[in-house]
């Protein structure tokens, strides 16, 4: 039995030491009968090592990094591509534009291939494939073929962007996930709001190739390092599995098999699911005013590469590279958030331990916080950055707390929807994915010019306005979600029963919570 201890346990991009490796008489069955993860098995992702764990999420969250840095990269240099092109600043606004259009087509196409192929492959094949076609860009001779390739790069990466949180939720339980997902969301603040500084930069000193030219660098070593990520998708390693154990011909198991190859699952049929649900349960009550708010803070986000040249460029006089810096405030103000969010995943998680049940609901304080900062620090931040006698540091330290603010706001989201509607979270993320790139795509494209019309302060007021009636919302929720959920097509909450208390206990246990959250895949869309 030692070749089938061999055969049963040779890994792909290997997840394990082979000398931690166990033999194994017999392939462990489900009670269906297929095969399936024995306990404590060594190939399930979510008894790794906290280390190897900790690797792999780190490796994916910087193919993370590439995707929201060379979203807003060109912000920084839109002068020179527009000298060099004839064209207008406005109109270099297009290739954030179209990179952003591209968030909106990825989803819709790679996250089904990833429930069908498993992550590792879509990561290797989506990445590369940006890589190819940020040559196109950097190279582009003219305006045309830098819109094609933003576009094609924006697409590509978006697989890796969204991607990733499946990982997480591959890799740790609803808890832990709450870290990996702070993580996750510090970079994809942290990505958007460094791009512009190093651009600037190189505006000034070389031209606005080279901003590319560091995409591609990049690119390339990241590439290294997504190569050793393994595959982490449980069913795509218990087919793996299966067909290890078919080749073997293990006496009694030559027709065994995974649970997604005894099902009638087609990839025209994820395709069906991943191309209709998600319009329909963004119509849905949460959902919808979840997108809504989501898509304001994300404009906001592609907003202030625009706003923060008009503040410190145009109206300071600070150069082209200067004027980026104070937006490395908001780089600070996205760890602060994070920071706050892994103290919030702690008490959960001691909560938890005492055994206390957790509403979807309870994930909203975050949001409710972030809200409410969110429109404080957009009228302190309007305010002092109209009048030049403020002193600088003033409405940079108020960037701070409002990326503080939106990164509050962009994790209590996600989590809730991943909460309320479990496996139909997928389709929820990719609803509100698609409804938030769109949004923050047309930013670029009229920024400059609401601020001319309106100034700094009147801008800037009528965004915290915006965002003091969108403050209400996850207060109403926090209240009222509960009920709003029963009510749902979608969301997973039964209504009790009057007169039916034993049934009630027995299956109280069984009710869809934060608890028993941890399977989900948020990111696969065909659910």
């Amino acid at each position: 039995m030692a070749g089938l201890g061999r055969i049963l346990s040779r890994p792909t991009a290997k997840p394990y030491r082979i000398r931690d490796l166990k033999r194994e008489d017999r392939p462990y069955l489900d009670e269906d009968g297929n095969v399936g993860f024995a306990p404590h098995d060594i190939e399930n992702p979510h008894n790794w090592s906290t280390a190897r764990r900790w690797y792999v999420t780190c490796a994916a969250v910087l193919l993370v990094v590439n995707a929201t840095f060379a979203s807003s990269s060109p912000s920084g240099c839109f002068p020179g591509i527009a000298e060099e092109f004839g064209i207008s600043v406005e109109a270099a606004g297009l290739t954030i534009t179209l990179f952003l259009l591209g968030y909106c087509a990825g989803p819709l196409v790679f996250a089904p291939l990833s429930e069908f192929y498993g992550r590792r492959w879509i990561f290797y094949s989506t990445f590369l494939l940006y890589i190819a076609f940020n040559f196109l860009c950097a190279f582009a001779p003219n305006f045309g073929s830098l819109l094609v390739g933003r576009f094609l790069t924006g697409t590509f990466v978006s697989a890796p962007l969204s991607n990733s949180p499946g990982v997480l939720a591959d890799l740790w339980g609803p808890v832990e996930r709450g870290n990996a997902m702070a993580v996750f969301s510090c970079m994809v603040w942290v990505g958007p709001a460094l791009g512009p500084v190093v651009a600037g930069f190189l505006q000034l000193t070389k031209d606005w190739r080279w901003s590319f030219y560091v995409l591609l660098w990049m690119g390339a070593g990241t590439a290294v390092i997504m190569f050793t990520i393994p595959e982490t998708f449980g069913p795509a390693i218990l087919m793996n599995k299966a067909r290890r154990i078919r080749k073997f011909k293990v006496p009694g198991y030559e027709e065994v098999k995974a649970p997604v190859e005894a099902s009638d699952r087609s990839l025209m049929t994820i395709y069906r699911t991943a191309l209709t649900r998600p319009w329909i349960i963004m119509f849905d009550t949460i959902s919808f005013l979840v997108a809504i708010y989501m898509s304001i803070v994300y404009t906001l986000l592609y907003m202030l590469f625009s706003i923060y040249p008009i503040v410190f460029q145009q109206r300071r006089g600070w150069n082209a590279g200067v004027g980026e810096l104070p937006l490395i405030g908001t780089v600070i103000g996205s760890f602060i958030g994070a920071g706050i969010v892994l103290v919030d995943s702690k008490q959960k998680a001691k909560k938890l331990q005492r055994g206390q049940q957790l509403r979807a609901e309870d994930r909203l304080p975050l949001a409710m916080i972030g809200g409410v900062g969110f429109a404080v620090t957009m009228f302190w931040f309007a305010w002092t950055a109209e009048f030049n006698s403020i002193h600088w540091i003033v409405p940079t330290i108020a960037g701070v707390f409002l990326a503080a603010s939106l990164m509050l706001i962009f994790v209590g989201y996600l989590n809730y929807l991943v909460d309320a509607y479990l496996m139909y979270a997928a389709s929820a993320i990719a609803a509100n994915t698609i409804a938030r790139s769109a949004c923050g795509a047309a930013a670029p494209l009229f920024t400059t010019y609401m601020f001319d019309a309106l100034g700094v302060g009147g801008g800037g007021s009528l965004i915290g306005g915006v965002a003091t009636v969108l403050a209400v919302i996850p207060f109403v929720f926090y209240k009222y979600g509960e009920g709003i959920r029963m009510r749902s097509k979608f969301a997973p909450t039964t209504r009790p029963r009057p007169g039916d208390i034993e049934q009630q206990q027995q299956r109280s246990h069984h009710v869809p919570s934060i608890r028993n959250s941890s399977e989900l895949s948020p990111n696969v869309i065909g659910d």
